[in-house]
């Protein structure tokens, strides 16, 4: 298992690369999530305080 996780010496920048790889995924997944979020809560503020735009 050592050998495997050692990747012939160039275990650590194989793993750093994994490891960057999915932080960057997991970001780029949650962001919009995030972005979608803050616009529900500012639309559900300006509802409350009859700030909508008439139509």
């Amino acid at each position: 298992m050592s050998d495997f996780l050692a990747m012939g010496g160039h275990g650590v920048y194989v793993w750093t690369a994994y490891g960057l790889s999915l932080v960057a995924l997991v970001a780029v997944g949650a962001w919009p999530l995030l972005g979608m979020r803050t616009l529900v809560r500012g639309l559900k503020r300006r509802r409350e305080h009859g700030e909508a735009e008439a139509t």
